[in-house]
């Protein structure tokens, strides 16, 4: 990908939409070396991970993992891709300002089993101000509304934030209660996703995701959050949070 020759329309999309596609951001061969990392890292390096960083649909059984939270914090190679390169360069264009590395996630929704992801915006996690940051999601499975692709709604991310309330679904213990409203269907649009795509949007955009209805896809991808140097995180809110929501989990046996 030009870099260079896509700046000014990546950002105008993104100014307008509150989200961006970029196809094949990574090559197949590129593609490949991240996923025997991600093997690689689950193998290796989850086993001596905290309970609250990782997600099961059922947490008896590996091949129902669900999330991997701050995956750059427990390993180098992950780390390298995470805080250099293409990845914070593109965050850096779009947020038009250096950026701060959060968190770098792996997400899979397991054929039968993977639930629907509520539709949220990930600025409500974030408690930031002001809320300028973005998050990016890479495909590292062929993804569509069978099993699951990511839907955006389009300029969510003018209209402010939402209201949230609690949610059953791990790993998105928040998600807009009032969903939908009488333009958020009219707006929406689901995004199919081949390997190497990378989807970038806004932490205001509302999105959300069905569940995995097929019988044997999996719908593996990473995801990589980005805060503008300019926005202000709320740390003792935010931690505050998630000590209380790791409890809660705990105490009901999903963690």
């Amino acid at each position: 990908m030009n870099l260079v020759a896509n700046t000014s329309d990546l950002s105008q999309r993104f100014s307008i939409d509150g989200f961006v596609v970029l196809p094949g951001f990574l090559s197949s061969i590129e593609v490949t070396e991240v996923k025997t990392h991600v093997d690689r890292f689950i193998e290796n390096v989850l086993p001596n991970m905290a309970s609250s960083e990782v997600f099961f649909e059922d947490k008896n059984n590996l091949a129902a993992l669900k999330q991997i939270q701050r995956m750059g914090d427990h390993d180098p190679w992950f780390h390298s891709l995470f805080t250099r390169g293409r990845f914070r360069q593109i965050a850096e264009l779009l947020l038009d300002c250096e950026v701060v590395p959060k968190n770098m996630q792996y997400f899979n929704k397991p054929p039968g089993t993977g639930q629907p992801t509520p539709p949220h915006q990930d600025g409500y996690y974030f408690m930031l101000d002001p809320c300028n940051a973005l998050t990016m999601w890479l495909a590292l499975d062929e993804t569509d509304q069978e099993n699951g692709c990511v839907r955006y709604v389009r300029g969510s991310h003018c209209k402010g934030m939402r209201n949230h309330a609690r949610t059953d679904t791990l790993g998105f213990s928040q998600g807009i209660d009032d969903f939908p409203d009488g333009q958020d269907l009219v707006n929406e649009i689901a995004i199919p996703a081949q390997p190497g795509d990378l989807l970038v949007h806004h932490a205001l955009t509302i999105h959300r995701a069905g569940g995995n209805l097929s019988a044997d896809r999996t719908r593996k991808a990473l995801g990589f959050i980005y805060y503008s140097q300019n926005a202000r995180e709320n740390a003792v809110a935010h931690l505050t949070y998630q000590r209380k929501l790791a409890a809660e989990l705990r105490s009901q046996g999903r963690i």
